[in-house]
């Protein structure tokens, strides 16, 4: 039988960078729902960094000390 995708602990790098990718992701469409202006190819960066960065970070620190 093949073992669930699914992370079986709250300690899995996974299931720590998607938590954090997932709160990252909200706290930008809520700073976006304040912001009255079309987003440039600058912002999209910008966006993305801010998303990726500490989803990346989570993995790595959960991957190591967790």
């Amino acid at each position: 039988m093949a073992t669930s995708g699914f992370p079986t602990s709250w300690r899995d790098p996974n299931y720590v960078a998607g938590v954090v990718g997932t709160i990252a992701t909200g706290a930008l469409f809520f700073y976006s729902g304040l912001v009255e202006s079309a987003p440039s190819p600058e912002t999209i960066g910008f966006v993305l960094l801010w998303v990726l960065v500490p989803a990346s970070a989570a993995y790595e620190v959960a991957r190591r000390w967790l």
